[in-house]
């Protein structure tokens, strides 16, 4: 028995790294304990955005009731700090602390806003509800305040998070690193939501005080626990004084990054506009039951999962990763085709492929632009790269996330009326108009990739089977 025990570990040791993509992320510069505490942070991340777009968002408006608009006005808060990211990655960069840090202190601080933001929250939601004798206006004052930093503490300490594991990292474990943290942030998006919903299932205002301040314990502690013993004191090159002008004017010119942003934004934006948008669908329009509609979760979730794990083993192989990011933006396509399709079909089948479709789509695509982002940074510029994916990133969302409400109200009223014809007079109709929308948005994505390919160097062992096939309208002229 004790031999066929030892027998099966020595196998699971020797397979381990071929099945699992992630399990041979580590390298001797970056161990897979080491990197798994530091990967926490993505689980702080995942946990606060679940607990602000999520939770608190149906708490709001069902529990507390308040009204729609002011807890849409809450929650686009966030977006307010996200273009900042580019500027706080910058800093990261060129900041030298006394004790010899340069991207602790600013994970640190970003967690200190966490912690204070989530800390005032739930006391502010209560006065905002208007269940107290204290006047309104402090409650919206407060919360205004709660939301701002709880987006200003993730958007920090998400940025120079990953800065600091690109730094740690070396070059040939980058890709199968992004992926674990990517996957990271999913867990704890995972976790969260089923933590949070189980906590929440007995509602009242002291369990709402418990679990949002629990949040705050939970993400100062792992983000503690996070950055221990990761960033080696005094080992640092001098600072130099470098005007933020200067560093922006450089990154953007050097690699066509103004295009790779600018893709980034488009993609990002051609996967987010049905974020709020999928579960009503397969509600109103295929009459699915509420335990179908909420499995579409983990279906997007799956998806995306199944797309990193590819992207990551592309990668590893040496594939470009303006090609991923361009296969994730044509299965991205696809994906909403099947959606519009599965309306006149009446085929809850093809709605849920096409939903996992959308999961790999976005997470080839993420992953690939996250990946040449890092790719093409200098050492020195690798905060400010970073940063300003995540500014285009969690901007382009939160804009494609607002317009898509105003785009479904306004065709679904059109179509209604009849301005589109009796044949899409129908609740479908709002619904596929945006998934064009976005479909178009996703076009327009390969289109902007397709030079960046074409100018990236080639490895010198590049695989030649995964090749994302070029077109005329590629050749449009460049975009600096």
């Amino acid at each position: 028995m004790n031999r066929a025990s030892a027998a099966l570990v020595k196998g699971l040791m020797r397979i381990g790294p071929g099945v699992l993509p992630f399990a041979d992320a580590g390298s001797p510069e970056l161990p897979m304990p080491r990197l798994l505490r530091l990967s926490l942070f993505q689980v702080t991340v995942g946990m606060a955005a679940v607990l602000l777009i999520g939770t608190l968002n149906r708490v709001m408006i069902v529990e507390l009731g308040v009204p729609s608009w002011l807890v849409a006005l809450m929650l686009s808060l966030p977006l307010l700090v996200a273009p900042f990211r580019a500027l706080i990655g910058f800093r990261s960069d060129t900041h030298r602390s006394v004790l010899g840090w340069r991207r602790v202190p600013y994970i640190w601080f970003g967690t200190m806003l966490q912690f204070g933001g989530l800390a005032i929250m739930p006391f502010s939601l209560l006065i905002l509800s208007g269940d107290t004798t204290g006047p309104i206006v402090i409650g919206q004052a407060a919360a205004a305040l709660a939301f701002l930093l709880v987006g200003a503490g993730l958007h920090t300490v998400q940025t120079v998070g990953l800065a600091l594991a690109t730094d740690l990292a070396p070059a040939h474990t980058r890709p199968k690193v992004v992926a674990l943290l990517c996957a990271m942030l999913l867990v704890g998006m995972g976790v969260s939501a089923l933590a949070f919903g189980a906590l929440l299932a007995n509602f009242s205002a002291i369990r709402l005080i418990q679990v949002v301040q629990g949040a705050a314990v939970v993400t100062m502690a792992l983000n503690c626990v996070a950055l221990w013993k990761q960033e080696a004191r005094g080992a640092l090159p001098p600072a130099q004084d470098v005007d933020f002008s200067d560093a922006w004017r450089r990154f953007a010119t050097a690699g066509r990054a103004r295009r790779r942003l600018f893709a980034t934004a488009l993609g990002t934006a051609g996967f987010s506009m049905q974020d709020i948008l999928l579960e009503p669908y397969g509600g109103r329009v295929l009459h699915l039951p509420v335990g179908a509609t909420t499995a579409l979760t983990a279906m997007l979730a799956f998806g995306s999962g199944v797309g990193l794990a590819i992207a990551a083993r592309w990668l590893s192989r040496g594939a470009d990763a303006h090609r991923v990011a361009g296969v994730g933006a044509v299965a991205g396509v696809v994906a909403f085709c099947a959606l519009i399709f599965a309306a006149p079909a009446e085929s809850s089948t093809l709605f849920s492929i096409g939903v996992t479709l959308i999961g790999l789509g976005g997470g080839l695509f993420a992953h690939g632009t996250l990946t040449a982002s890092m790719e093409n940074a200098q050492p020195e510029d690798r905060g400010l790269a970073l940063g300003a994916w995540g500014a285009a990133q969690a901007t382009a969302a939160g804009l494609a996330i607002a317009a898509s409400g105003f785009v479904n109200d306004a065709a679904s009223s059109l179509a209604l009326s009849g301005t589109f014809g009796e044949a899409l007079v129908g609740p479908a109709t709002g619904y596929a108009i945006v998934y064009v929308v976005e479909i178009l948005l996703l076009v327009a994505t390969v289109v902007a990739i397709g030079p960046l390919v074409r100018f990236a160097k080639p490895p010198a062992e590049a695989p030649k089977e995964f090749h994302l096939v070029t077109s005329p309208s590629f050749n449009s002229g460049a975009m600096r």
